[in-house]
């Protein structure tokens, strides 16, 4: 079995709402996407720390345009820079 070289970086860094959002629309372009949170919930639930989207670095440069075109429109407050 051939070992997965590929290695995933963060494109964004919300609230989960947001995190979601982003996430679903990159998937809804063709990317894949997926979240990660820091949160301990067992220990903190009331806490909610940003929540971040992670890419392949392949689709990083096509997650960040998408992103920045939503941002153009005003749908989305801030990304990750």
């Amino acid at each position: 079995m051939e070992e997965d070289k590929s290695k995933t970086i963060e494109v964004f860094k919300g609230s989960r709402w947001e995190a979601e959002s982003i996430k679903n629309l990159l998937f809804s372009n063709g990317i894949g996407a997926m979240t990660k949170s820091g949160a301990m919930n067992s220990i903190a639930p009331f806490l909610q720390p940003d929540v971040s989207v992670m890419v392949s670095e392949e689709n990083y440069e096509a997650a960040k345009a998408i992103i920045a075109e939503v941002e153009l429109k005003g749908d989305k407050p801030q990304e990750v820079k």
